[in-house]
Formats: C-alpha cells, sequence, structure tokens
C-alpha cells in the first residue's frame, strides 16, 4: 500500500486559555481582525469556545490550540495532537 508524508505547511496558531476575553480575542481574529496576544489576560473562565469549521461546529477547551489553516479555515487541536504534529517556524 503507498505511504505518504504530510507536506511541511507554515499555520498560524492561538492556544486557547479557557476565559471568555481570550474566547472573544480568538473570535475577533476568526471574522478577520488582529491575532489574539499570546499573553492573553485570563478573565472569567467559560471552559469552552464553539468553532465553525468546514466539517461543522467544534468545541474547543482550555489548551487546545485553534488553527488558521491554509485555505484560512479554522479548526481546533488538542494539545499532544499539535504538539506532535507542529513545532515553531521562523
Amino acid at each position: 500500500m503507498p505511504r505518504f508524508t504530510k507536506k511541511p505547511v507554515t499555520i498560524t496558531a492561538v492556544q486557547f486559555n479557557g476565559s471568555s476575553t481570550h474566547a472573544g480575542q480568538i473570535e475577533n481574529w476568526m471574522n478577520g481582525g488582529e491575532e489574539p496576544p499570546e499573553d492573553s489576560i485570563h478573565t472569567r473562565d467559560i471552559g469552552f469556545l464553539h468553532i465553525e469549521t468546514l466539517e461543522g461546529t467544534m468545541e474547543a477547551s482550555p489548551s487546545d490550540w485553534i488553527i488558521k489553516g491554509v485555505n484560512g479555515e479554522f479548526y481546533p487541536c488538542k494539545r499532544d495532537i499539535f504538539e506532535k504534529t507542529y513545532e515553531p517556524a521562523e
């Protein structure tokens, strides 16, 4: 059976901290606004963030990464999967 290797792709991603403030910043980013700051202030916990993806609505939990894909689409990724798949780009 043929085997394949994933092409190297540089993405933009933000790790969700579970706060309502950060959720608002991420939602703004997904709607064309500025990328949320890495050191976002942690305010009232909401525990999750709903994201409309190409496959439907997905839920992001605190510590999940929110990824902006190569076609401008957004989707959540669990921290352990993100760490196995991505490394910092220069």
